[in-house]
C-alpha cells in the first residue's frame, strides 16, 4: 500500500517540475519581526457589501481567546499577490471545461498586474502543472487552452465515480497539499488558491485535513467554486459541497455556487474585488512558543454590524 502511494507521488511530482527560482530582484522584500502573524481580512456589511475603509482600531484580535495588541495594519488592495489556480477536469467535469476555460481566461486578465504571479494546476485521475510561476495573461491563457479531460483508464464509458479498474476519479485534496506545499510555501506576501470543482474526491493520498493543513500552513487564501454538471451524475445532484465550504473557510476565503442567480463570471468578478479589498494585520503572540500547535484566532471588528472574513487560526511554527 504504502509502496503504491510513493508511487503515486513520484508521479505527481513528474507533473509538477522544478523550475528555476524568480530572480531576486523580482521579489518583494519584506522585514519584519519573525514572530510576527501576519493574517488577512476581508470585512462586510449586513448587505454583504465589503467595507474598504477602516483603521486599526476598528479592529480586536484574539488568539486562543486572549486579546492580542496589533502592532501591523494595513490596507493590501496594491501590494503584491500570488494566485494559484486548480481546475478540475476529471470526468464529471467534461462538460464544464470550456466555460471554465473562458472565464479563468477573463480573471486573469481583469485580476493580475505587472507584479503580481499566477500559476495553473489541473486536476483529475493525474495533477499536472500547466503553467508556471507568470504574470503573463498570454501564456495563463495558453495553459488554460491546454485543459484536457484526466480519467483513469477503465469501462468503455467510465464515468465520474471510480470502479475496482479505475481506482482514481478526482484527486482533489492531492491537489490542494501539491499546490500549498510545492508553489505557495516558499512564496512571500499575500497568496490565494482559486479551486473549480465538484468537490467529490476519489483517490487521493492524502486527506482532506492533510490538505486543509497545508494550505493554513503556506498562509493561502482558499476560495472554491462549486461548479456541477447534473448530467454527468444522471441528472442529480448527489454530490455535496461541504469539503469545499470547509477548506474556504478554515483558510478565511468563501465558498461560491455556480447557479441561475450567479454564474462563473460573475463569481471571478467577486473574487476580484475581495482579493482588493483586503486588510492585513499583524500581532506579536503573548503565547511564544513555537511548539506547532494550532493556535486559534478570532478577528472582529467593534462595529458589531459588521462581519470579519478570516482564517481561523495558524500553526506556531519556527522559522524556516
Amino acid at each position: 500500500m504504502e509502496a503504491r502511494f510513493a508511487a503515486l507521488f513520484a508521479g505527481a511530482a513528474l507533473l509538477l517540475p522544478a523550475q528555476p527560482k524568480k530572480q531576486e530582484e523580482d521579489l518583494p522584500v519584506i522585514k519584519v519581526d519573525v514572530d510576527l502573524v501576519n493574517l488577512l481580512c476581508s470585512v462586510r456589511d449586513r448587505r454583504n457589501a465589503l467595507i474598504a475603509n477602516l483603521s486599526k482600531d476598528d479592529f480586536v484580535v484574539r488568539e486562543d481567546g486572549k486579546e492580542q495588541e496589533i502592532r501591523y495594519f494595513a490596507r493590501e488592495s496594491d501590494l503584491p499577490m500570488t494566485v494559484g489556480m486548480l481546475v478540475d477536469v476529471s470526468r464529471s467535469q467534461e462538460g464544464l471545461i470550456e466555460i471554465e476555460r473562458s472565464a479563468a481566461s477573463e480573471f486573469f486578465r481583469q485580476v493580475l498586474r505587472p507584479k503580481d504571479m499566477a500559476f495553473l494546476i489541473s486536476f483529475g485521475a493525474d495533477i499536472e502543472l500547466l503553467q508556471d510561476f507568470t504574470s503573463s495573461v498570454n501564456l495563463l491563457r495558453r495553459g488554460l487552452d491546454q485543459l484536457r479531460l484526466s480519467t483513469s483508464v477503465g469501462g468503455i464509458h467510465p464515468g465520474p465515480v471510480p470502479t475496482s479498474s479505475k481506482p482514481k476519479g478526482t484527486v482533489l485534496y492531492d491537489a490542494v497539499y501539491l499546490a500549498a506545499t510545492e508553489k505557495l510555501r516558499r512564496e512571500v506576501g499575500r497568496k490565494a488558491i482559486v479551486m473549480i470543482s465538484d468537490g467529490m474526491d476519489f483517490g487521493s493520498h492524502y486527506k482532506l485535513e492533510h490538505a486543509l493543513e497545508q494550505a493554513q500552513k503556506s498562509d493561502a487564501i482558499i476560495y472554491s467554486i462549486y461548479y456541477v454538471d447534473p448530467r454527468a451524475y444522471g441528472g442529480f445532484f448527489g454530490v455535496s459541497d461541504s469539503a469545499l465550504k470547509k477548506m474556504s473557510e478554515e483558510t478565511g476565503g468563501r465558498l461560491f455556487n455556480v447557479g441561475r442567480r450567479q454564474g462563473l463570471p460573475e463569481i471571478f468578478r467577486e473574487i476580484q474585488e475581495e482579493l482588493r479589498s483586503q486588510y492585513s494585520i499583524g500581532y506579536v503572540p503573548t503565547n511564544a512558543n513555537r511548539d506547532g500547535a494550532f493556535r486559534k484566532v478570532d478577528i472582529r471588528t467593534t462595529n458589531k454590524d459588521l462581519k470579519v472574513q478570516a482564517r481561523k487560526g495558524y500553526f506556531a511554527q519556527r522559522p524556516g
